[in-house]
């Protein structure tokens, strides 16, 4: 059976092509290909906290530093924490691949 993503968790409709997509933009995590597949989700739709910039219950979260002490208590997030167990892929993991990311793309 498929993971829940956190776009169809929350319900915000900022993936692409959803209800609030036009009015509010896409949410960042749901285009991150770069991450998908990490905790089984698409794209970084079940890694969400390490990533910046997402609009997390109406507000813009900014950069992963100052969102994750949020992150951590979002119900979202401890669902995937349950549901993925030692497997979790932590934020430290999903920056480093991040990092890698940009580096070969210079």
């Amino acid at each position: 059976m498929p993971k829940i993503n956190c776009w169809e968790f929350l319900k915000c409709g900022r993936e692409p092509g959803g209800a609030k997509a036009k009015e509010l933009g896409v949410c960042p995590v749901a285009t991150k290909a770069c991450l998908n597949g990490f905790n089984c989700g698409k794209n970084a739709g079940r890694c969400c906290w390490a990533v910046g910039g997402t609009f997390c219950e109406g507000d813009v979260e900014g950069v992963f530093a100052r969102k994750l002490t949020s992150c951590l208590d979002c119900e979202f997030f401890k669902l995937v924490a349950k549901e993925e167990g030692v497997n979790l892929k932590t934020a430290k993991d999903v920056l480093e691949k991040l990092k890698k990311q940009k580096n070969n793309a210079k």
